[in-house]
């Protein structure tokens, strides 16, 4: 059979042709896919501008359907759901993206972290501390350390606490010295209450020694020996505290009332609340005052006019219904009338409120029971804000 080169050069053309047509068609199905990947895109990103998250995520999952290898656009799908509160659907992002083999180390750090803000988020705090350790070695270990670090105080697991600040205090991640105070002292407490007295002791002598300037510690202390009937050591540590934190004083007014009254030395200690008052104003050191010399002159008439140059100085609500509680008026009648009123209406002056949140409440907290941040609450009440 012979064969006709007439066919081959005809066939050359052809296939000439045919291929470039192939080309040209995957060259614009490529822009084509290209042109709405991007306007998929930016149409999510106006949405998410104009806070419409809905239309946002159903704009970023057409862009992520035209280009599922996009992981930027993944990480913006599981940003939005997190945000949104549909954390399982996060998680299924976040976890898809990790099962990706083409995925480079920083994304895939990245992934992991998104995942475990995911389990936070949520709730899940056995999955995310699984998470989160997950992420030692890697740029995003510090956030990784601090939300532990969270996660341990909300299971008031103090000694893993502990454990983890002392490893980012020694990694340079932060000042974390008052911090492991506070756990040292969460656990004497503890201690204490078990009636493991001596054990509490050194637990809070560790915590002076952690943070020297911190308060809590001291007065802790302070209430310690106050239980043990130590009332010249509780005087010792709180001296210790006056030079040390002022300002924290007026938190242990109260505690040297009691040591002064215990010891019989009303007048080193009423002169060490006086130098405080003159410096710094304070309601409860007042308080403390007023208290000492009504026991000293028996009557307390000359001690109540402590209320009155309270007033010269301040403007206190409560320093004129305290002033007005022992004096007589005219229609003394109507004096218990009117000193319920007074009463009722200074309470919410005399809370505490933190400065990070605005929680407020009757007793002073380390911790604020609303935004659970430590050392929040100044030790003023809210009068004197």
């Amino acid at each position: 059979m012979e064969f006709d080169l007439g066919w081959i050069l005809l066939g050359l053309p052809l296939a000439f042709v045919l291929g470039w047509l192939a080309s040209r068609f995957d060259l614009r199905q490529l822009r084509a896919e290209n042109r709405r990947a991007p306007k998929a895109y930016f149409k999510g990103l106006n949405f998410l501008l104009n806070e419409q998250q809905d239309q946002a995520i159903d704009a970023f999952i057409e862009a992520v359907q035209n280009d599922p290898d996009t992981s930027e656009l993944h990480f913006a799908l599981g940003n939005l759901f997190r945000r949104r509160g549909e954390y399982d659907r996060a998680v299924r992002v976040h976890e898809h993206l990790l099962s990706r083999g083409d995925l480079s180390r920083t994304d895939r750090e990245r992934a992991q972290h998104a995942l475990a803000l995911d389990f936070l988020k949520a709730g899940l705090l056995d999955r995310a501390e699984d998470a989160l350790h997950r992420l030692e070695g890697t740029p995003f270990e510090a956030q990784a350390r601090l939300a532990l670090l969270a996660i341990c105080e909300r299971s008031r697991d103090w000694p893993q606490a502990a454990a983890i600040a002392r490893r980012m205090h020694a990694a340079d991640q932060g000042d974390f010295s008052t911090r492991q105070a506070h756990y040292l002292c969460e656990q004497a407490l503890a201690l204490s209450a078990q009636g493991d007295m001596p054990g509490a002791q050194a637990l809070l002598e560790q915590a002076v020694a952690a943070a020297p300037g911190a308060a809590r510690a001291r007065i802790e202390m302070a209430r310690l020996q106050a239980l043990l009937g130590q009332p010249a050591a509780v005087l010792v540590t709180l001296k210790a505290l006056g030079e040390r934190n002022p300002a924290a004083l007026p938190l242990a007014a109260p505690l040297l009332l009691e040591a002064a009254s215990a010891t019989g030395r009303r007048p080193e200690v009423q002169a060490l609340l006086q130098t405080h008052y003159a410096q710094t104003p304070s309601l409860d050191v007042l308080e403390a005052i007023v208290a000492m010399e009504a026991a000293d002159e028996g009557s307390g008439v000359q001690a109540r006019q402590r209320y009155v140059q309270h007033l010269e100085r301040e403007r206190s609500l409560v320093a004129a219904a305290r002033w007005l509680a022992t004096e007589r008026l005219e229609h003394e009648q109507f004096h218990p009338q009117i000193q319920r009123a007074l009463d009722h209406a200074v309470k919410p002056l005399m809370r505490y409120r933190c400065a990070a949140c605005g929680f407020e409440a009757r007793q002073h907290f380390w911790q604020c029971p609303g935004c659970q941040t430590w050392d929040s609450y100044p030790a003023r009440r809210v009068e004197e804000l």
